[in-house]
């Protein structure tokens, strides 16, 4: 099994850890006054002090023009529904709200789009079969 690493720039820690520790559930790994591990659904990711890089809306998805680049992670559907529903019920505000893209076509996925408190783009999408990923 691999797991993916990804480390980024955040502005405020202690808004990073509200963010991903108490909104998203990620569980917090080591750390120190400069960075943060998280736990983001399996996948280690590492927030270190730093500029934001510079994101834009340019890419085309479907009907979607969604920010590039971003950070996404692929659920089954179930837990992609519970968590849409907590970030709804917690009043985030999407920049593309929950909804399934491709119906009835290989790939159908539900998707949803918003950013962390410093500006970082995150995708998180739902699958009912998780061997769609890939489909053609």
């Amino acid at each position: 099994m691999s797991i993916f690493h990804l480390a980024y720039h955040v502005d405020d820690l202690d808004q990073a850890r509200g963010f991903y520790g108490g909104l998203l559930g990620c569980q917090e790994g080591r750390s120190t006054e400069t960075w943060v591990d998280f736990n983001f659904f399996g996948h280690q990711i590492s927030l270190h002090l730093g500029p934001v890089f510079a994101t834009a809306n340019t890419g085309k998805v479907g009907d979607h023009i969604v920010p590039m680049p971003h950070l996404g992670v692929i659920l089954p559907q179930d837990a992609w529904r519970l968590l849409a529903d907590r970030l709804e019920q917690a009043g985030l505000e999407f920049t593309i709200a929950p909804t399934t893209r491709f119906a009835g076509e290989p790939g159908e996925q539900s998707t949803m789009f918003f950013h962390d408190p410093a500006g970082n783009p995150i995708e998180i999408k739902g699958f009912s079969d998780m061997a769609g990923v890939f489909a053609r």
